[in-house]
């Protein structure tokens, strides 16, 4: 079938809009007309080339969208269900098969191959243009900045009628890599301290979701001092502004000594050895910020015997099916709003999406699907 796409052509291209023939689904795989998807951090360091997609490629990661067409052996969903489309995985490694696929030992493959990486059709792209060149696609098992996507069917989350579905696509990255980085990984005990570097649609995430602990500090870093106000209405107990703060001192002060968590959302290098600077013994760094390709940072070795941890969060470290359902219900309860950090575009206006992100303009922007 044909469909309509944002193709990159190389590294630093822009988006260009194109009809792009998609392949019926085969086997285990479903097709999901896209309504909507969120536009992340990871799509324009992609496109920069910091990650290793064959380009030309179709990007997005954030889809939700409507099941349009089933393949073979497909019985957990069937068409018109409404789906976001979650993190794919092997199902067969170990760490599957411990009830960890966001850490399935194939992930690169499956995030950034640009192919189907199971099944009877791997190793293949389902997007081809007219004159039969593959496009890659299938990046993070979707590559929804397009209208249609074919997908595994065992990584998708199926959405409740009651909450808006072109809001619920970055519930399975950036919104949920924030909060699951704090409510699955760090799960802050009673009465902790933790500090968050970075204040985009992750750091707020996380600051969200810590609102949803015991932790009774919680100290918001970022430059800009609109961010921080956001980060105060969505529970931040302090907010730094690094540009003109030693954010280390003024960590210790509030804390009365350290830090007991700090989580890293920038991925900039000095930033993340600045937060493990603020976490003391028995501290934890969550790392979560996409770093540029090969960047390393130091870490003072005699703090490390100190019991410090450092930890790092793949996509919140969750299971979709688990995770994103348990978010809408805190967003119902008005514990997660997060719909209010959103702006909608139209897939024309990508290139100005991207832009407005990048800028801190505008935190999550969700590009709406033509029908």
């Amino acid at each position: 079938m044909r469909i309509r796409a944002a193709v990159v052509e190389g590294i630093g291209a822009p988006f260009e809009l194109e009809d792009v023939e998609l392949a019926e689904p085969g086997r285990g795989e479903v097709l999901v007309r896209i309504v909507a998807t969120g536009v992340c951090h990871t799509d324009a360091i992609t496109r920069a080339g910091d990650m290793p997609l064959p380009l030309p490629g179709i990007l997005g990661h954030e889809g939700a969208g409507i099941v349009e067409r089933v393949g073979e052996g497909v019985g957990a969903v069937v068409p018109g269900d409404r789906v976001v489309i979650g993190w794919p995985s092997c199902g067969a490694c170990r760490n599957c098969l411990d009830g960890q696929p966001r850490y399935c030992a194939r992930t690169g493959e499956a995030l950034v191959s640009g192919r189907r990486f199971r099944g009877e059709d791997a190793g293949t792209s389902a997007y081809t243009r007219a004159d039969g060149s593959e496009v890659s696609g299938h990046f993070f098992g979707q590559s929804s900045f397009a209208t249609h996507s074919i997908v595994l069917a065992d990584a998708l989350v199926k959405a409740p009628d009651d909450v808006p579905l072109e809001l619920l696509g970055p519930l399975a990255c950036g919104l949920g890599t924030g909060a699951g980085a704090v409510l699955n990984e760090a799960r802050p005990e009673p009465g902790s301290s933790l500090v968050v570097f970075g204040v985009g649609a992750v750091g707020l995430a996380a600051i969200m979701a810590a609102r949803c602990t015991a932790a009774t500090t919680v100290v918001a870093v970022d430059l800009h001092d609109s961010r921080l106000e956001l980060a105060t209405r969505y529970g931040a107990t302090h907010v730094i502004n690094s540009r003109d703060t030693d954010v280390v001192a003024e960590v210790a002060r509030i804390t009365g000594g350290s830090a007991d968590y700090a989580f890293e959302c920038t991925g900039v290098v000095p930033v993340v050895e600045q937060a493990a600077d603020c976490v003391g013994m028995l501290g934890t760094l969550v790392l979560i910020g996409g770093a540029p390709a090969q960047a390393r940072f130091s870490l003072d070795h005699m703090q490390a015997l100190w019991g410090k941890r450092i930890v790092g969060v793949l996509g919140g470290g969750s299971r979709s099916g688990k995770f994103i359902p348990a978010l809408i219900d805190l967003h119902r309860q008005g514990r997660f709003p997060f719909d209010e950090l959103v702006r909608f575009y139209e897939l024309d206006e990508i290139e100005q999406a991207l832009a407005d992100s990048g800028s801190g303009d505008v935190v999550k922007p969700v590009i709406r699907m033509p029908r």
